[in-house]
């Protein structure tokens, strides 16, 4: 039996329940992202796993999702480049139908769903994980990479959560930001990266003022929890291995413990919670 199974009990109780939760979490197809949407939906939640070009993997983690508890998980496509796309996934999210059309249904974003109808469907959590990462060296960052690495870690968070605020604030509910370690700590040749995670810090606390006192918004900045999809030399992973004080990575469990956490504590807000196994206290967190 697995661990999505063995908490069905629970899982059933919430489910019949009039208005059951309701998770969004953008970039859930896989990794992390997956991870926080069983862990939720494994608590009760109805969880909307966002994707942008991961459809096999979306269907497949949704299809998942309700064999355990029917049309308990949809899936919506949208490019968080894109205003428009972004704007159109908050009115399917929050659309009354959004999780009655049965278990293999697929929300992609320029179907001919009707987006003149009034938003009913509850937001009680709102994940914003979706992220480009990679290197952009000086002398070589394009507008592409601005664009890319901008778009999915600020315009899509600060976007959505606006679009996405008066759902939240009708349920007293809560957004958390995935940052990143390196906003304290440089990562060399990733300036644009960086810069844009920093800027989604800064978004982060600016929010909990503003959203307070309806809406809870709180960041986590994990540390290397898995390896990039780009290939790492080996050197690579040992330097940074060897730069974390608790040794080892982290795994996409301890995020979504974090997660868990943050969305039951009703006092924090505005705060940025690190999961990398101390590695930014280290001089080397940078390596």
């Amino acid at each position: 039996m697995n661990e999505e199974a063995a908490n069905a009990d629970t899982a059933t109780d919430l489910a019949f329940q009039e208005s059951p939760p309701v998770a969004l979490i953008t970039g859930a197809a896989k990794r992390i992202g997956a991870t926080m949407a069983k862990t939720l939906h494994s608590a009760g939640y109805r969880v909307i796993v966002h994707y942008g070009h991961s459809a096999k993997d979306a269907n497949a983690l949704v299809n998942s999702l309700n064999n355990i508890r029917p049309n308990s998980a949809i899936c919506l496509q949208a490019d968080l480049c894109k205003l428009e796309d972004i704007t159109r996934l908050a009115e399917q999210a929050t659309a009354p139908d959004a999780f009655s059309l049965g278990s293999n249904i697929v929300h992609a974003l320029g179907s001919d769903s009707d987006s003149s109808v009034q938003p009913a469907n509850r937001i009680n959590v709102l994940i914003n994980n979706a992220s480009s990462f990679y290197p952009t060296p000086l002398g070589d960052i394009s507008a592409n990479d601005w664009q890319s690495l901008v778009g999915s870690n600020v315009q899509g968070p600060l976007f959505l959560s606006q679009a996405l605020w008066p759902a939240l604030k009708a349920s007293h509910g809560c957004i958390i930001n995935m940052v990143d370690m390196h906003i304290d700590r440089p990562l060399p040749h990733h300036t644009v990266y960086g810069l844009a995670k920093t800027a989604l810090a800064s978004i982060t606390r600016s929010l909990a003022v503003e959203m307070a006192p309806e809406v809870r918004v709180n960041g986590i900045a994990p540390g290397a929890i898995l390896w990039p999809e780009r290939e790492l030399e080996h050197d690579q992973k040992q330097r940074l291995l060897d730069s974390i004080p608790l040794g080892g990575l982290g795994s996409p469990e301890d995020i979504a413990n974090t997660a868990t956490f943050l969305i039951l504590a009703k006092y924090i807000t505005g705060q940025i919670i690190y999961v990398d196994g101390g590695r930014s206290l280290h001089t080397n967190a940078s390596a």
